[in-house]
């Protein structure tokens, strides 16, 4: 779908209509969804891109990620935070967003990026997509930004939070045997099978008497795998 004109009062209607937010200066919107490319072939218009606002976008979009995440699992620590925010404000992530909105329609882009279909390009989406969550700052505050994304990324933490990759096991158990005043966990490669390229690793865990074994493909994923198993047995001993 070839972009639509974004100085079109109809076509920003549309897009308030589906942010749920009305802005104040209409002028800032516009700007938000003009690409470098566009104001680099009309110099003469003397208008600004919407590379600005998408640094400012993107300080405020780590503010508010944060800010819930740690009002939402108040017993994940800073590290798992981290992980977690950059999983969720990045460049993939922020584009499919823009790409539900329909965002890309609504981007105005010079002709080599037109031809190049611009529109469906990440980081483009992604940027614009932080431009405008930039420009509803600016013209409503912090709180209507907040209300945005909370409301964009609100079926995403839940997702993110419960996914495997974000289960760091091995720190569970260092924690729990810590607070017990537990021997030390052991980790211990008992064997390897398979070609070079395709090896399979098993870890044996030991916490005292306790033990658990687990594979993988490598052994910090073993490791995690054993971990997995010997939390369950750690917290069944409570």
């Amino acid at each position: 779908m070839i972009p639509m004109d974004p100085t079109s009062q109809t076509d920003l209607k549309k897009l308030q209509q589906e942010l749920l937010y009305e802005f104040k200066k209409t002028d800032i919107l516009a700007q938000a969804l003009r690409h470098s490319s566009f104001v680099n072939e009309n110099l003469e218009l003397d208008i600004q891109d919407n590379e600005r606002l998408e640094f400012l976008g993107d300080a405020v979009l780590n503010l508010v990620v944060g800010h819930v995440l740690m009002k939402r699992y108040p017993e994940l620590n800073e590290g798992d935070l981290s992980k977690i925010r950059a999983g969720l404000v990045n460049e993939s992530q922020l584009a499919s967003i823009a790409e539900q909105m329909d965002l890309g329609s609504y981007i105005q882009l010079g002709k080599g990026e037109i031809q190049t279909k611009g529109w469906e390009k990440k980081s483009i989406l992604a940027n614009a997509f932080e431009a405008l969550i930039a420009a509803v700052y600016l013209d409503g505050g912090f709180d209507a930004a907040f209300n945005i994304i909370d409301d964009r990324f609100s079926p995403l933490f839940d997702d993110v939070v419960t996914s495997p990759a974000n289960q760091d096991y091995k720190s569970q158990v260092q924690e729990l045997v810590q607070m017990k005043r537990q021997e030390m966990p052991v980790y211990t490669v008992v064997r390897e099978s398979g070609p070079d390229h395709n090896k399979t690793f098993r870890v044996r865990l030991e916490v005292g008497e306790m033990q658990a074994e687990g594979a993988g493909k490598s052994k910090k994923a073993a490791e995690q795998e054993a971990a997995r198993k010997g939390l369950e047995l750690l917290k069944s001993d409570d």
